[in-house]
């Protein structure tokens, strides 16, 4: 039945179609009214060749559904298994290595310092210890995540810190190296030395700020005794915190530091990743506690050396010399109650025992600057002499004014024809003419076997470091005129501690006991370990070492006959018998390779009192302004100085009788 025609104002409207269907539908509509509708076009049909291809039969595969599905479920199996795989190498086969990389990347052992032990004289004066300090730190990293985190300006922030800083410590820091060290990458440390209540206001409000404990070591006494204590200092490196602590760096604390510093003990800690080194709270393990350092306890009196100290100084710049030294010691015991030099530093200034520029200010010279002793050296002679039976203090001999040995021709200090003088006079008046005449009946063998006997040549094993054993030449070397050196102080070397050794033998009834320095040294527990005391070297006899010490009174004796004032004079001390012997020695002069004339070493050594020995003196002045008056051909009036302090200080009882007044020339 053919379609009925439909006005188009009464036709309903067609769903919107896309745009193909839309033309097809209005092709239809102007179909002429009976024609025949036609079926609809369809594609050419692909040829055989491309339906039977590749690409057809990959379509056909991936238009499967269940093939898709297989192929998923393989994949995922083969991940699962990979994975497993390396699970199993990660926590079996590796995991031991892992887990020790792992240790290593966020492990650190760090030191517990241990307290350093104190530096005491023989009375308890604390002449070094330690006292407890912080370092503060700073970690930018950390803090930079901080402050952003919190939005924070870390520009002004750092800058209100150091300003901070700056207020409470003064002049320990700069401002400006602050803030230099917290605009850096890695951990640094930012200032040491704070004591502990400074790091509280500090931190009462700037809580970034790391801060590790430290101690800073203290010497009371500034230059008191600083030749000998030495010097400690904290030292450490940023990058292994496990070595952080207060060492010596040289004398005492750096030559006893293993005791004085003790065994730090150490702990593990985890860092936070990232942060260089920041320590995660809680995370300490394997701790080790540290075992503190022992108190060194010296032979030193406090008060001794620092007046010692204070008159050497005094007396050196007086005569107008490049420097001098003096040692104290007990005239039994061998102690050392003091050893001074001119030169000292202070180890409290800022500007560090390196800022003075002047080594002899941070050295020893009393125990390792030797020098030729001159007519001190005459006591070998004397004791020799005497000891052998040579001769007697009374005897006399014939000196004239000049003396013959090999090729060299001696003379004594003072011009004169023949003179008839005792035995004590040769050594009162120091004769270098008598004093070769009795060396040379004494015989050079027994001479240089005395000279071992007095310490000559040997280290004195006294406890500090850098000692020298001075310079005695062998017997073998010895030439003709070797002979007529030796006996007068020339051609040998000593230092002021072995001068005052050979004079210790005299006061001890001829036993030489080796100096020392080192009384005991205490543990924090209290208990005391002594020093080993060095055994006595029998040098002569008692009868012999008496006669020599009373033929010694001479040289301060003041006689108002001509020719019977002994060179010492000005040492002599009310009250109190001394016996002494007086030294001047010519330097050899760089210039010409020969003695000088006007380049000398004066020394004195002597005992305090002389007939009842408590303390021996030596003293070295060097280079002095010999012709600058009587002081600068003399250390005697030091000596009487020194001796007038001990007195007063030990309140040693008089001499019973003054010395007698004994005949030096007889005509």
């Amino acid at each position: 039945m053919p379609d009925e025609w439909i006005p188009p104002s009464r036709r309903k409207p067609a769903p919107k179609a896309k745009p193909r269907q839309a033309a097809q539908r209005q092709a239809v509509q102007h179909r002429p009214a009976g024609k025949p509708k036609r079926p609809p076009a369809r594609r050419p049909a692909p040829p055989k060749a491309q339906r039977r291809g590749p690409l057809a039969r990959r379509r056909r595969r991936l238009a499967n559904p269940r093939l898709r599905i297989v192929t998923v479920r393989f994949v995922l199996i083969a991940a699962l298994i990979a994975a497993g795989v390396r699970l199993v190498q990660l926590q079996g086969i590796e995991a031991e290595a892992l887990s020790v990389r792992a240790d290593k990347q966020r492990s650190l052992t760090l030191a517990i310092p241990a307290d350093r032990g104190d530096i005491i004289d023989r009375n308890g004066v604390k002449l070094a210890f330690s006292v407890e300090t912080r370092a503060l730190a700073w970690v930018p990293r950390v803090v930079r995540a901080e402050y952003e985190k919190n939005k924070i300006d870390y520009e002004s922030r750092i800058k209100e810190i150091a300003a901070k800083i700056k207020s409470v410590l003064g002049d320990q820091v700069d401002e400006n190296d602050l803030l230099t060290r917290m605009r850096s990458d890695g951990y640094t440390t930012l200032v040491r030395d704070v004591l502990p209540a400074q790091e509280r206001e500090i931190r009462k409000k700037y809580k970034e700020i790391i801060s590790e404990p430290q101690s800073r070591r203290e010497y009371p006494g500034g230059t008191l005794a600083s030749n000998i204590l030495g010097y400690a200092n904290w030292r450490s490196d940023d990058k292994d915190r496990s070595k952080h602590n207060v060492h010596g760096l040289f004398g005492m604390e750096n030559d006893r530091d293993a005791e004085l510093a003790g065994e730090p003990g150490s702990q593990t800690v985890d860092t936070a990743e990232g942060t260089d080194g920041v320590v995660i709270p809680g995370t300490e393990r394997n701790v080790r506690q540290a075992k503190d350092g022992s108190d060194i306890e010296l032979t030193i009196d406090a008060d001794v050396q620092y007046d010692v100290q204070q008159k050497l100084t005094a007396y050196v710049a007086q005569t107008k010399a490049s420097g001098g030294s003096a040692v104290v010691l007990d005239a039994h015991t061998g102690e050392v109650y003091a050893l001074a030099n001119d030169k000292s530093f202070d180890p409290s200034d800022p500007r560090g025992p390196n800022g003075y520029g002047n080594p002899q200010a941070t050295g020893n010279p009393a125990v390792t600057t030797p020098y030729e002793p001159g007519s001190v050296n005459k006591v070998v002679t004397a004791a020799a002499a005497i000891e052998d039976g040579v001769t007697k203090p009374d005897s006399t001999h014939r000196v004239l004014g000049s003396h013959k040995v090999a090729d060299r021709t001696i003379e004594d200090a003072w011009p004169h024809g023949p003179l008839t003088m005792t035995t004590t006079g040769i050594f009162a008046k120091s004769s270098n003419v008598g004093t070769l005449m009795l060396a040379e009946q004494v015989g050079p063998d027994r001479y240089a076997e005395m000279l071992r006997k007095f310490g000559l040549g040997q280290k004195t094993g006294v406890g500090l470091p850098g000692e020298s054993a001075g310079s005695v030449p062998e017997r073998k070397q010895w030439s003709g005129s070797t002979f007529g050196n030796l006996p007068i102080g020339q051609g040998l070397s000593m230092t002021v501690l072995q001068m005052a050794g050979m004079y210790q033998a005299i006061a001890n009834g001829g036993v030489r006991v080796p100096p020392r320095i080192i009384r005991s040294t205490i543990d924090r527990d209290g208990a005391r370990r002594e020093e080993p005391r060095p055994e006595g070297v029998r040098v002569v006899s008692e009868q012999t070492a008496n006669t020599v010490k009373d033929m010694l009174r001479a040289v301060v004796q003041k006689s108002p006959r001509d020719g019977q004032s002994g060179t010492g004079v000005p040492a002599a001390l009310n009250g109190f018998q001394i016996s002494g012997k007086t030294g001047t020695a010519q330097q050899v002069d760089p210039a010409t390779g020969r003695y000088s004339n006007s380049l000398y070493w004066i020394t004195f050594a002597g005992i305090l009192p002389a007939d009842n020995p408590r303390f021996v003196v030596g003293i070295m002045i060097d280079k002095p302004d010999y012709y600058g008056g009587e002081n600068g051909k003399t250390a005697a009036p030091l000596f009487h100085d020194i001796a007038s302090y001990l007195a007063q200080r030990f309140n040693l009882p008089l001499s019973p009788e003054q010395s007698p007044i004994v005949p030096l020339t007889l005509s």
